[in-house]
């Protein structure tokens, strides 16, 4: 009979309780949409290339947000838009590519980008490999295949996390994305004193 009295008493104390507090970050009015795309446009970033094997073939989108998250073990961590069909084939197959893009590779960036484009029009005229089980594009500043280690929702994309399985390094320069356009690294100016 004590423990009946004790959850009756419990329940009174919740339902006497004030409500819980609302999440702050999601309740801080803070700036709009538009105004944090333009801090973010200004960040400067290499442009990369995500692909994985879906169910009907391969899959691949261009993302701006990928980075080393450690050498030891080898991880790479990339931001892949939620909703997206190459996020979902990340998720079931655990294994996902990244290839760095090099500066002449804009057309590549934007076929991958573009939100009408179908998957088989992103991969056409790419030569293409599988390096475990993964599509890797030829030509890239420098690829990856990747096991998925953990997938996480923030906002309206995910944080995929990738344990380095194979590793690719070749010449030439990297694709950058700054203020919503394609850049490249440029030489410095020679010293004019020689």
């Amino acid at each position: 009979m004590s423990a009946r009295l004790r959850l009756v008493t419990d329940r009174a104390a919740v339902a006497d309780a004030p409500p819980p507090a609302a999440d702050p970050l999601h309740e801080e009015p803070g700036p709009g949409a538009a105004r944090c795309l333009g801090l973010y446009a200004k960040l400067a970033a290499g442009v990369a290339v995500v692909t994985a094997r879906g169910e009907d073939g391969p899959l691949g989108m261009t993302v701006s947000a990928v980075t080393s998250l450690s050498a030891r073990p080898p991880l790479l961590l990339a931001c892949l838009r939620d909703g997206s069909r190459t996020l979902a084939a990340v998720r079931t197959r655990r294994s996902f590519a990244v290839h760095l893009l090099r500066e002449e590779q804009q057309e590549l960036a934007g076929r991958f980008a573009s939100p009408t484009t179908t998957a088989a029009e992103r991969f056409a005229g790419t030569d293409t490999r599988q390096v475990l089980g993964v599509p890797v594009l030829a030509g890239a500043l420098a690829w990856s295949v990747c096991l998925t280690e953990d997938v996480r929702r923030y906002g309206d994309h995910h944080l995929v996390v990738g344990r380095v399985a194979a590793v690719h390094v070749g010449g030439g320069r990297p694709l950058l994305w700054h203020d919503r356009r394609f850049g490249a690294l440029t030489e410095p100016a020679p010293d004019a004193a020689g």
